[in-house]
């Protein structure tokens, strides 16, 4: 049984940044498509954005692009998320996920799920 586990998460200014990590255990993700989610209160859980095996292609989603990076070191079975410029409207419990592809981690579909990471942005 593979886990996920993210860390990082935490209150940070506008304009901010912070690095959430994800660690794998329990199984190696080397060759799993890994990828982020948010869920903000009330509101449905969307994609961030998501990194194939090799680490040779991203996906975001369009609110984030060029603020946030995805990336993985697979010697350590972890991936990262670099959030910059951050802004109140990214306040959300990040989840990290990791799937066999990463056209099902788009489409909200992912096999294994870490149990999240508060990040909250003030004003």
């Amino acid at each position: 049984q593979g886990q996920l586990v993210e860390s990082g998460g935490g209150l940070v200014q506008a304009g901010g940044s912070l690095r959430l990590s994800c660690a794998g255990s329990g199984r190696s993700f080397n060759l799993y498509a890994m990828g982020w989610f948010r869920q903000a209160p009330g509101k449905e859980r969307e994609f961030v954005g998501g990194i194939d095996w090799s680490g040779g292609s991203t996906s975001y989603a369009d609110s984030v692009k060029g603020r946030f990076t995805i990336s993985r070191d697979n010697a350590e079975n972890t991936m990262y998320l670099q959030m910059n410029s951050l802004k109140p409207e990214d306040t959300a419990v990040y989840y990290c996920a990791a799937d066999g592809r990463l056209t099902r981690l788009r489409m909200g579909m992912s096999d294994y799920w870490g149990q999240g990471t508060q990040v909250t942005v003030s004003s």
